[in-house]
């Protein structure tokens, strides 16, 4: 009887397209499965026969209960080298072994513009309006040439951005908490005394931080309160950086002119959350590593996963 193995929420139905998962036949059956599981009664009933998983970072958590209830999982891969949504402990415990991939910064650094463009040049509103005969012109764009970027943290991807922000004719300005002005100076970019400094002089704020006990709840209220009433903040790293409560206050009273964001502390983001509708808001749902060559590195190199651990040989191991 073949290992079985189950890949899940991909939304868009690809992942058996975009690798050679017959490589693992007849040893592994793979089946994709298209839509989110919430509930872990429903996903453990789900997965109960699946000997091996594939996940995406981090679209569904796997904590020490599941793990308890799944018996028969041997190996857990997901997309990414980090995954905070899995209890690496329990896989332990439980004798998983969880495998990560290769992952490529070119996707979020694409959606990060694309989300600094939108709201800049009003993209939605003016297509909305031309798509439906409304009135010619009737927003004035943000211009960049000349304003400060300020990126918190200066990472592979902050790097990046940081490098078409110059080609805009921007300032950038960048911290974390361990970025020097002489590592921040090999990138053109001036390191801000503190966060606040940044939040204050920066036209546009992005974000570039890995969640963790230092950056959660990084900016709340009083952080916000801090920012140019025309600023705009982008969020396509994690939604727990920023205080969501007062985040949506802060747009729906002004403190800040709007917001790009690409992630959301529940996702799929509810049908009745208020950042659907806000309209100083451009949401995507989690769009930043969704592009066709992100997907191609996640799921060859899960394959390559699966065959070192049937070969017992285990590679790209999280502990």
């Amino acid at each position: 009887m073949s290992l079985q193995c189950r890949i899940l929420d991909d939304y868009q139905n690809v992942s058996l397209s975009l690798a050679d998962w017959q490589a693992l036949a007849p040893q592994v059956e793979c089946r994709a499965l298209t839509q989110h599981i919430a509930d872990e009664n429903i996903l453990a009933e789900t997965l109960k026969d699946a000997d091996m998983v594939v996940i995406m970072r981090e679209r569904t958590p796997f904590t020490a209960s599941l793990f308890a209830r799944l018996p028969k999982l041997k190996l857990l891969i997901t997309s990414g080298m980090r995954n905070a949504a899995v209890d690496l402990a329990a896989a332990k415990k439980h004798g998983v072994t969880v495998c990560g991939t290769g992952s490529g910064q070119a996707a979020p650094v694409e959606l990060t513009w694309a989300l600094i463009l939108g709201l800049a040049r009003h993209l939605v509103t003016e297509n909305r309006a031309l798509r439906h005969n409304g009135p010619w012109q009737s927003t004035l764009g943000f211009g960049l040439n000349g304003k400060r970027l300020g990126l918190l943290g200066l990472g592979k991807i902050g790097q990046k951005v940081a490098h078409i922000a110059q080609a805009f004719g921007m300032n950038v300005c960048a911290w974390s908490q361990n970025l020097t002005a002489e590592r921040a100076a090999e990138h053109g970019v001036t390191l801000c005394p503190s966060k606040e400094a940044l939040l204050q002089a920066s036209d546009v704020v992005s974000i570039h931080l890995v969640l963790g006990d230092r950056t959660r709840g990084l900016l709340g209220a009083q952080e916000l309160a801090q920012m140019k009433p025309s600023a705009l903040l982008i969020n396509t790293s994690r939604a727990a950086i920023v205080d969501q409560p007062a985040l949506l206050s802060a747009l729906q009273s002004g403190v800040i002119a709007g917001a790009g964001l690409d992630v959301f502390d529940v996702e799929p983001l509810p049908a009745d959350h208020p950042f659907r509708t806000q309209p100083n808001v451009l949401a995507t749902p989690h769009l930043g590593y969704v592009a066709d060559g992100n997907y191609r590195v996640y799921f060859t190199e899960a394959v390559e996963d699966i065959q070192a651990f049937l070969a017992g040989k285990p590679v790209r191991v999280l502990d």
